[in-house]
């Protein structure tokens, strides 16, 4: 069994890994209402191109960017099976159980600074981010365990809840091994983990997504299934075509369905969502070798795609705390929630990689804390 990837096949995932932080800013800043995006999500805003268009990026064409960091991770975690798993684990707990606290730490105090002035705290309270109940929208309305579950279990950096199951998963890889290997219970373990990413199931240490791909991801480096070369059911030209075909219609009925087929609507785009993320994991993976080698040719790509990390961690809940203050900003523009949608990500990422480029030069010691030995 393999030990090590090709080199071009190391720059995918990097390449990969980074657009897919990169995206994931841009979901976040989507400034429709309502904002808190699901696959059913339908908005109450009129069809509009700027509405249709964001939809269509943030809740159709970029949904696959953490199924794909969940089979990147999967994947190579197993290709180190020749290393304890009490190794491994150990030091998961300094990768991701470290950065997970810290970063979930900084998202609380920096929510709580915000809140000491009142032009900020209106705007933490106008986000929802940490609103318990009606009537305790800020974090200096928390009781102190209220702090304490916001700390370990449900982070005001909401994005965290990615390193918190994917630790889950790395503990519990053994029993994923087993299961995703055996003649028998592979297929009863895919066909539970299907139904339970179908169904969008989540707590708080387990998740649909998360368990499909990451032990896909395992599944596909222990059966040497090739993620190099496609097989023609994989041809990226045709699944490319969907990927945009079903992201499109999923988004014309997200804005008209309910007025033409009623509630029946949801189960249809939540079908149409699950296709556009498999389709467009497919198209842009075998599809994307071109654009890969292009970016990754580019000393300055290699440069910002070490901040992966950083991004990632830091971006979140900032971007959500100034959409709003973004839209007022940008009001006198012809499309105002588009040119904040497009710009205000843009800002906040370059936030981040300055911070994360500060840090490294500076304080190398605590950077490699931060993100887990990532980006040095």
């Amino acid at each position: 069994m393999s030990t090590s990837v090709s080199p071009f096949l190391s720059q995918k995932f990097r390449f990969w890994s980074f657009v897919s932080m990169f995206l994931l800013v841009f979901v976040h800043g989507y400034n429709l209402e309502m904002r808190y995006l699901q696959p059913w999500t339908t908005p109450t805003e009129s069809l509009t191109p700027t509405g249709f268009v964001e939809y269509l990026l943030a809740n159709g064409l970029f949904r696959f960017r953490i199924p794909m960091l969940f089979i990147i991770s999967g994947y190579l975690f197993a290709l180190h099976d020749d290393q304890p798993h009490k190794q491994r684990v150990r030091k998961r707990l300094r990768t991701l159980l470290a950065p997970y606290m810290i970063w979930s730490a900084v998202g609380i105090l920096l929510t709580f600074a915000l809140e000491l002035f009142p032009y900020t705290r209106s705007i933490v309270a106008d986000s929802h981010v940490v609103q318990i109940d009606d009537t305790r929208m800020l974090i200096h309305d928390y009781h102190w365990y209220e702090v304490v579950a916001r700390w370990i279990f449900f982070p005001v950096s909401y994005q965290l809840w990615f390193i918190r199951v994917l630790l889950i998963y790395n503990l519990a890889y053994p029993w994923i091994l087993k299961a995703v290997t055996g003649q028998q219970s592979r297929y009863i373990f895919f066909g539970i983990a299907l139904l339970f990413w179908m169904a969008t199931f989540g707590l708080i240490f387990v998740e649909g997504e998360g368990l499909l791909f990451f032990s896909l991801g395992v599944w596909i480096q222990k059966t040497n299934f090739s993620i190099e070369t496609p097989k023609s059911w994989l041809n990226p030209v045709g699944w490319f075509i969907a990927f945009l075909a079903m992201a499109t219609l999923k988004t014309w009925l997200a804005f008209e369905g309910l007025s033409l087929i009623g509630n029946k609507v949801y189960p249809l785009i939540t079908f149409l969502h699950k296709g556009t993320v498999i389709s467009g994991l497919i198209a842009c993976w075998f599809g994307g070798d071109a654009v890969v080698r292009w970016f990754m040719a580019r000393q300055w790509f290699v440069w910002l795609s070490a901040f992966s990390f950083m991004i990632y961690a830091l971006h979140a809940p900032l971007v959500a705390y100034f959409i709003d203050p973004a839209n007022a900003l940008l009001r006198s523009l012809p499309s105002p929630q588009l040119a904040a949608f497009i710009l205000l990500p843009l800002a906040v990422i370059m936030i981040c990689v300055g911070l994360g480029a500060l840090l490294r030069s500076l304080l190398p010691k605590t950077y490699s804390l931060l993100t887990g030995g990532r980006g040095l």
